[in-house]
């Protein structure tokens, strides 16, 4: 690696590890949906982490992805469920936002919870979701997989060994095809693709920089998907003068590959990573997950190994930090609900910049 010091090739070199229990406890899955099917058993299979039982108000649909992937009961109530749970069992909510707050209170008060984002659909809805979490004593964490995607935490390894320098730019370039129709609810959300896309980028910025001073966004509809709420965004997050931060996504990109791009790339005074975020790239199939890092001065970009993919691994990192924090291995919990609450201030942000009108031009 040119250029590069013994040191620096051996953090580039060094393998990341998720967050991990030291006695994993069992998992009772609510939602039989494609996520659940895609990354969450994948990743907790892979993970060895124990799936015991499977919900969805369809309940055929539950059972019959609990046959595929061999997990024991399945139900379709949340009542059924909760008094099969053992008393340890982490519920992992993988359902539509807007049923969180009807299934958050049939939980047992103090029981351990990972839910899928957003937290709520509004602003709203996510004050009531944590006013829940905090009545019950939940122990309560939102499934953000992106910051625990092997790319992001190789990028944090970069970073604690000072290759990045202080951060000045923080970019995310989004120009894809996405199939919207795998996901039949979002068919009538009123809110798309800031609050069930892009606000995975909103907290990872977030878990790296802190809440921005304020925020301009506007996010629209694509002709390509005439029915749906808007699936196209630009967003810039003040932090500063001395910060550039922007979020840039168009879902609608259907001229083949050669042009479409998924990355996150970012700039230090010492250097710059870029990851590429594969499962866009032919969503749900994707390419793999990729990592690449420039010292400052220098021309060549290295490519960094990386063990993994957000689908599944990441979600092998929420799931592991909730029960290490649980266990009491670890004494922090990144993703609990009230850092997703500030999220969703953030997206509630984001959408208010986007209703209200720029400013004018002079013609005169």
């Amino acid at each position: 690696m040119p250029g590069l010091s013994e040191n620096e090739i051996a953090v580039l070199s060094a393998a990341t590890d998720y967050p991990r229990p030291l006695h994993a406890r069992p998992i009772v899955i609510l939602g039989a949906g494609g996520i659940v099917k895609d990354a969450h058993l994948p990743a907790y299979r892979k993970a060895g982490y124990s799936v015991v039982a499977l919900m969805d108000r369809d309940e055929a649909k539950a059972a019959k992805l609990a046959l595929d992937w061999g997990i024991g009961r399945s139900f379709g109530s949340v009542a059924e469920t909760v008094d099969f749970a053992p008393s340890n069992a982490v519920f992992d909510i993988a359902v539509p936002a807007s049923e969180l707050p009807n299934i958050l209170p049939q939980l047992p008060d103090g029981a351990a919870v990972l839910m899928q984002k957003p937290m709520g659909e509004t602003l709203d809805e996510a004050r009531a979701i944590r006013r829940i979490c905090r009545d019950k004593n939940l122990i309560a964490a939102v499934n953000f997989s992106q910051r625990y995607s092997p790319n992001n935490l190789k990028m944090m390894a970069l970073a604690k060994a000072g290759m990045l320098g202080e951060i000045h730019d923080f970019q995310v370039q989004v120009r894809v095809f996405t199939p919207w129709h795998l996901w039949s609810f979002l068919a009538t959300a009123p809110r798309l693709e800031i609050l069930y896309h892009s606000i995975h980028y909103f907290d990872l910025i977030r878990s790296w920089l802190g809440n921005p001073k304020s925020v301009y966004a506007k996010t629209v509809r694509d002709p390509a998907y005439a029915k749906l709420a808007a699936t196209k965004t630009v967003a810039i997050l003040d932090y500063g003068y001395d910060k550039r931060v922007s979020v840039a996504t168009n879902h609608g990109h259907n001229m083949g590959p050669h042009h479409q791009e998924s990355y996150i790339q970012i700039e230090g005074t010492e250097g710059a990573g870029r990851m590429k975020m594969g499962v866009l790239l032919g969503y749900p199939v994707g390419e793999p997950d990729a990592v690449e890092y420039a010292k400052r001065g220098s021309d060549a970009w290295v490519n960094v190994p990386i063990s993994g993919n957000n689908f599944p691994d990441g979600f092998m990192g929420t799931m592991g930090a909730l029960q290490a924090f649980v266990e009491g291995s670890t004494e922090s919990l990144p993703c609990s609900f009230e850092d997703g609450f500030q999220t969703m201030a953030l997206v509630e942000a984001l959408y208010r910049s986007s209703a209200q009108d720029g400013v004018t031009l002079d013609r005169d």
